[in-house]
């Protein structure tokens, strides 16, 4: 019989407040933690290598009080670096984290967390240094008049879909992307705008047409960046009444539950 073993704290949610140049900063962090060290935790009931995750939640605030930079990339370094070297006995670390984004209105007033358009970040980290270190911005909502098509697909006899060559379009939408240089940290609110931006511009035929344009503007814009990965949901609404004329005024109306989810990963 072979193990493989993990273990940690999940959803620490915690709030730096006055430190860096981010008055107020927001993240919930998960902490996976390999080692065979802890083995003989599964096999043999001896704790006595076992970091308690109560401890790694503790330690967690500790290490963001100290905390005095302002990316979520370089706090989950920051972290995965103090638990490496505190606790021998881990070899490596999976720190998962996500920011709680809080809206300022003066240097003491904020308003937040929001539950909508978020950042997250994922780091792997042992002994030798990074392994991996994915981001992203998650929760984008975007809704779009006119300027979006779909037609000339493949029909059948199950065919009911009619062909639109200019439609309202609304997407959820995921972006992750995997760092060639973490050093250039990428504001996750920044892409949420390049992409609002390249939305509204483009004429697409099609979501996967318009994930494409993404990706492709995307690479452009962030050399430190080796891949995009996008997972988008068409979430268009039904049609359910249309003014006479030439009128443009529709009524909207939410469509079944079942929707179209639409994937691509463009890399260099």
């Amino acid at each position: 019989m072979k193990l493989q073993i993990r273990y940690g704290k999940a959803a620490i949610r915690c709030y730096r407040a006055y430190g860096g140049k981010t008055p107020l900063f927001g993240t919930e962090t998960t902490v996976d933690v390999f080692g065979d060290s802890f083995m003989a935790s599964y096999t043999q009931g001896d704790n006595s290598n076992v970091v308690a995750t109560d401890t790694m939640k503790n330690f967690t605030y500790a290490t963001l009080l100290e905390y005095d930079g302002d990316t979520h990339e370089g706090w989950a370094e920051f972290l995965a670096r103090r638990f490496l070297t505190t606790y021998p006995q881990m070899e490596w670390l999976r720190i998962r984290e996500r920011e709680l984004p809080f809206d300022g209105h003066s240097d003491k007033l904020f308003e937040g967390p929001r539950r909508d358009e978020h950042g997250v970040v994922e780091l792997e980290m042992g002994r030798e240094g990074i392994r991996s270190l994915t981001a992203g911005v998650l929760q984008l909502r975007l809704v779009k008049l006119t300027g979006s098509a779909f037609a000339k697909f493949l029909r059948d006899q199950y065919t009911t879909l009619p062909e639109r060559v200019d439609r309202p379009l609304y997407i959820f939408c995921d972006i992750r992307w995997r760092y060639s240089d973490s050093s250039r940290p990428i504001d996750p609110h920044e892409v949420a705008n390049v992409v609002r931006a390249t939305f509204d511009g483009f004429v697409s035929m099609s979501i996967q047409h318009l994930l494409n344009e993404f990706g492709t503007v995307l690479l452009d814009r962030y050399p430190q960046a080796s891949q995009f990965s996008f997972e988008a949901q068409n979430r268009l609404w039904d049609i359910s009444a249309i003014a006479e004329g030439d009128s443009p005024r529709r009524v909207f109306s939410d469509p079944k539950p079942a929707h179209g989810l639409i994937g691509l990963t463009v890399s260099r």
